[in-house]
């Protein structure tokens, strides 16, 4: 098989497994906002809860599918490639979010998924003349950057706690440990020693979808999945250029890639922004226990602590 095909076949790869994991995250949602509190204090309750709810679980399957296909990708193709390509699941996330909520996107949502397709799309123009190929990179940069990126999401957590932001904190802080997650998948293809990072996979996936879930029941499907996906994405990218050593280019193109991640800042900033509290009424049903719709932020009295 040409170097132009598995190209090819990876680009085709990563554009399902993107819209596959995007709908399965606004189903995860949607499933686990309708559910009792969950809580890192009660990790085995909160999985039983999960575990035993059949929306939860078609998400979870469909995010797990998502997966497959994202390691077929990235056997096939540089992680910059398959991540600028997955990275425009952020549109699929806003449209679906939209249509299954039965509502318009506002205008600060709208700019926001604008600015990071655009920039999105920025980043996959940047590496037209790319080959992709990389380096293994060494493993001691490899340990850096993923301790790092753990020590961020902690980071993101304690400021978000802080500033009151935690529902956006913790779509920051899961998008960096589902990079942890992305970066070590592509290192466990590199086969050999290197599939001793199924570890840091398995690590990052599993605290990623946790805090999603805590997320989703203390923001908008778009807030806490929409930040995820944008840093999911641009972190690995980074990784790639940084740590693989993956060709960054000259000129134009480089320059393109400089605003590019300048534009998926901007709109992360403004994804970030939390919507405008509904009132109680409009908010709860009669009973307090039923879902809320996709896309709207939960009731403050339920954004206890983790």
């Amino acid at each position: 098989m040409g170097v132009n095909d598995r190209t090819a076949i990876a680009i085709a790869l990563a554009a399902a497994s993107t819209t596959l994991t995007n709908v399965a995250y606004l189903r995860e949602h949607d499933a686990a906002a309708a559910l009792p509190c969950l809580s890192l204090r009660r990790p085995l309750h909160s999985l039983q809860l999960l575990l035993t709810d059949r929306g939860w679980m078609l998400g979870f399957a469909m995010e797990t599918g998502g997966f497959v296909l994202y390691a077929a990708a990235l056997a096939l193709a540089s992680i910059a490639l398959v991540q600028s390509i997955a990275a425009g699941g952020i549109g699929v996330l806003a449209l679906v979010s939209a249509r299954m909520s039965g509502r318009k996107l506002d205008r600060r949502q709208t700019i926001g998924v604008s600015l990071s397709i655009v920039g999105l799309f920025a980043l996959a123009v940047s590496l037209a003349k790319s080959s992709g190929e990389g380096t293994q990179g060494s493993t001691a940069a490899i340990l850096v950057w993923i301790g790092a990126t753990g020590v961020l999401a902690l980071l993101a957590l304690w400021v978000g706690r802080r500033v009151g932001r935690l529902p956006a904190a913790m779509g920051v802080a899961g998008g960096l440990l589902f990079s942890i997650g992305d970066f070590s998948t592509k290192l466990a293809t590199q086969g050999g020693a290197r599939f001793a990072f199924a570890v840091t996979l398995i690590i990052g996936y599993t605290l990623g979808t946790s805090l999603l879930q805590l997320g989703y029941q203390r923001g908008a499907a778009l807030t806490v999945a929409g930040l995820a996906t944008l840093i999911t994405n641009a972190a690995p990218i980074l990784a790639g250029t940084i740590v693989l050593k993956e060709p960054v280019p000259s000129g134009f193109l480089g320059l393109l890639r400089i605003l590019a991640f300048g534009a998926v800042t901007a709109g992360a900033i403004l994804l970030a922004t939390p919507e405008r509290q509904a009132s109680r009424q409009d908010a709860l049903s009669p009973r307090t226990a039923q879902p809320i719709p996709t896309g709207m932020s939960r009731p403050s009295e339920v954004r206890d602590s983790p």
